[in-house]
């Protein structure tokens, strides 16, 4: 057959070419291979005793027989030290995964095995209802129940090669998910999924990510879970990931570990980076000071349009809100704010003194959250530029940042619940 699934083999009597039974299937092992995982051999089990079968010793293999060779059968527990001892139903069965495309934690509830040439292979997991029937022995009468509604049980199999790989040093399967896939997700859907794995799982899932991606994912994470998330990493990995957040999710991460903690991870931060964290850890949690971001986009009066819009170029990257580009005097005072709009629309000569808004609005940066919340409201804006005592420009807080925290408890408990 060109494809089985292991539900319909598992238990299943193995015998010999005579017929004469020599144990039921208890277990496949398999090893790493080019592409997919090769099945080496067969474990049976006949009362309390276990052999081992080497593939080559199976003569048949169909969910009706299973036939193999006794005379080339070997013992189950002996150690094969030619590669790592991973087995289908003890290492991946009911184990859960990650489905880079669905962006969630699901369990494995089937296996199916391809041939290829003399070899059989794990080419898929199945995650789906379908796979949950057969496992039960009840998928014909689930596919008529599902006919009667006009309906049919969807396929959810993934192959092998986006879900996960096998790690040649370890004795078990690991949770390496396909990097180029994980990387191409959104921050708010790998945060998700962290949020839904066990702590061991959760660490393989943070190697397979560059600190760029973990960076944008942290600020996704419930406060709590980031902190147990960079509390897995060692200290050097640790700051990298902190210098590719914004500064004020990394001001918020470190203030929520042990002090002496918090000051080694910025003494290892590069020292622009860190400097601008410490700004913001002087401000309360709760007030615009705790909230903002000291990262925003500002131009002298001078500049003009075409210029401004090269520097938006220039600092794109880096800056989170580049909506809106503050008009600044030298001694840091804000003279109004331009919208990139009206600079790409403006003659590339004019002078942004001249299109920008005056009048700007604007919180302290001691006021509250309501207070900034009010603004955005009656203003309809996506930042809040902050000032200190001085009347200096010293940051913005950007509407979503504030939105969240007035959003119902029901939404942010289900974007952070973890099992």
């Amino acid at each position: 057959m060109s494809e089985v699934y292991i539900s319909s083999v598992l238990g299943r009597p193995v015998i010999d070419p005579t017929g004469a039974a020599l144990g039921r299937l208890d277990d496949l092992r398999l090893v790493p291979g080019d592409s997919l995982p090769v099945v080496t051999g067969l474990f049976i089990r006949e009362g309390h005793e276990r052999r081992f079968l080497p593939w080559s010793a199976i003569n048949l293999f169909t969910p009706v027989v299973v036939s193999a060779d006794p005379d080339v059968a070997g013992h189950a527990d002996v150690h094969l030290a030619d590669s790592p001892d991973i087995r289908l139903r003890r290492d991946i069965l009911d184990r859960q995964i990650v489905d880079v495309d669905g962006a969630k934690v699901v369990r494995v509830n089937d296996l199916k095995l391809v041939t290829r040439g003399a070899n059989l292979l794990l080419a898929a997991v199945d995650v789906g209802l379908r796979g949950m029937a057969r496992r039960l022995g009840m998928l014909r009468f689930w596919n008529r129940l599902a006919g009667l509604f006009g309906t049919s049980l969807p396929v959810r199999e993934i192959d092998w090669r986006y879900v996960a790989q096998l790690d040649p040093n370890a004795d078990r399967l690991t949770l390496t998910v396909a990097r180029e896939r994980l990387t191409d997700m959104h921050p708010a859907d790998i945060a998700e999924i962290l949020a839904q794995l066990p702590h061991k799982e959760a660490g393989a899932m943070l190697g397979a990510l560059d600190p760029e991606t973990l960076g944008e994912t942290m600020g996704e994470l419930d406060p709590e879970l980031g902190v147990k998330v960079i509390s897995q990493l060692d200290s050097e990995r640790a700051s990298d990931i902190l210098e590719e957040m914004e500064p004020h999710e990394a001001a918020d991460l470190l203030g929520d570990l042990p002090e002496e903690k918090a000051r080694e991870l910025l003494g290892l931060m590069d020292a622009e980076d860190a400097e601008m964290v410490q700004e913001l850890l002087e401000h309360e949690e709760d007030t615009a000071g705790g909230l903002m971001n000291n990262l925003f986009a500002s131009v002298p009066p001078a500049m003009t349009a075409e210029e401004a819009i090269s520097y938006v170029r220039l600092v794109g990257a880096e800056v989170d809100n580049v909506y809106y580009v503050y008009v600044i005097r030298g001694d840091e005072t804000p003279l109004g704010v331009v919208t990139l709009k009206r600079l790409l629309l403006a003659p590339p000569k004019t002078p942004v003194a001249e299109i920008m808004t005056v009048g700007l609005k604007a919180v302290t940066v001691d006021a509250t959250p309501h207070d900034v919340m009010e603004i955005i409201a009656k203003y309809n804006l996506l930042a809040v530029p902050v000032l200190d005592d001085a009347g200096h420009m010293a940051g913005i807080v950007p509407a979503d940042d504030v939105l969240e925290m007035f959003l119902p408890e029901s939404v942010t408990r289900k974007r952070f619940a973890a099992l």
